[in-house]
């Protein structure tokens, strides 16, 4: 940085300039290495306990409750459990407009090619989530359920029953996201759960919310306007979702790019391209704010240390400009929900130093 002080009093007019623009350019990396990097942290079963709560209150930023995933009658219970023991804010993440199968009478269903299985709309074993997909669905439709490969196709229905057959096997239980491959079906941007959930919310006064599923520009009208003064969160997670970019950041600014649906969506092998191509629009846009999310350290579930490419992938990421990284499976079921934390934050920590050395 001298070096280029010293050109601008002693060079010609070209090298002034020149100078000048590295200069510049110099403080705004100086900028960017100030912006703070959020730890968004999910809770579940492995992290509502007293010792990850006080652990994260100098480590987070974020505490997020996935609604997919969080039984409307215990959230008010969950609420004040982790106040007691964490003041880091507390983000309610929709379940938004998902297609799930919920289960009824089993607790886990494996499945041959070819083997064939009944859904009835009254009940029944397991049903569609939320209950209007089942009279918007299709013969012929195919049905991705969950992330191990399970394929279903509709083989027939009426107004009461479907009759499906596996085309790819697998195994698939409670509550598994449902992706309708061969065609796009529109749903209520928020379920009525997630109303419930929103106003026992404010009853604690939780200012962050996330819409999942963000696929339309009325989407995030309809959300802005249910939360008019909250601070809010758009995920982007599918294909839809992709051609709004440019209403998206010129008229909100903070996102998160869920890598997982996503990549149901548009196929995995597209989502490094397509992470790039976001985060760039992105940065055409005054204070917009992009978080990240999906199997940063997955393997971290069952093991306390990460893999290298999951150590290159987060490193990647910052690189990118991600202004937050999201952990799920990681704290909210993990066997290692601190050690997790603590490599993100070790990471982060790298990246800023590097960062500062090349100024």
């Amino acid at each position: 940085m001298e070096l280029l002080f010293k050109n601008l009093m002693h060079g010609t007019l070209f090298d002034l300039i020149y100078a000048l623009k590295k200069v510049l350019f110099q403080i705004f990396k100086l900028n960017f290495l100030m912006k703070k990097i959020d730890i968004v942290v999910t809770l579940g079963p492995a992290s509502i306990n007293k010792q990850f709560l006080n652990f994260i209150n100098n480590k987070a930023s974020l505490a997020r409750l996935n609604m997919s995933h969080v039984k409307l009658q215990k959230l008010e219970k969950r609420i004040s459990f982790i106040k007691k023991y964490c003041s880091v804010p507390i983000c309610i993440d929709t379940e938004g407009a998902q297609i799930r199968i919920k289960f009824n009478k089993v607790k886990l269903i494996k499945l041959k090619k070819k083997e064939r299985l009944i859904i009835n709309k009254q009940n029944g074993k397991f049903n569609f989530y939320p209950m209007e997909v089942f009279n918007l669905l299709k013969k012929n439709d195919i049905l991705d359920v969950g992330f191990e490969g399970l394929q279903l196709k509709i083989l027939s229905k009426n107004k009461n029953t479907i009759k499906l057959i596996c085309t790819k096997p697998g195994t698939f239980g409670n509550n598994k996201g449902v992706h309708l491959k061969n065609r796009k079906i529109d749903l209520s941007f928020v379920t009525d759960k997630d109303l419930k959930a929103i106003e026992i919310a404010k009853k604690f006064n939780i200012k962050n919310f996330a819409l999942s599923f963000t696929n339309s520009k009325t989407d995030m009208m309809n959300f802005s306007k249910l939360l008019p003064t909250e601070k809010k969160f758009f995920k982007i997670e599918t294909a839809r979702a992709l051609k709004c970019l440019d209403f998206f950041f010129k008229n909100q600014k903070n996102f998160l790019i869920d890598r997982g649906d996503l990549s149901k969506d548009i196929g995995i092998e597209n989502i490094p391209t397509t992470q790039r191509h976001i985060f760039k629009k992105s940065k055409k846009y005054k204070n917009v704010k992009v978080a990240l999310a999906t199997n940063f350290l997955e393997s971290m579930i069952k093991n306390p240390y990460p893999t290298r490419a999951e150590a290159n992938d987060i490193y990647n990421s910052l690189e990118m400009g991600a202004s937050a990284l999201v952990l799920a499976g990681e704290t909210a079921m993990g066997k290692y929900p601190i050690e997790s934390v603590n490599f993100l934050s070790k990471i982060i920590k790298i990246f800023k130093k590097n960062k500062k050395l090349y100024v």
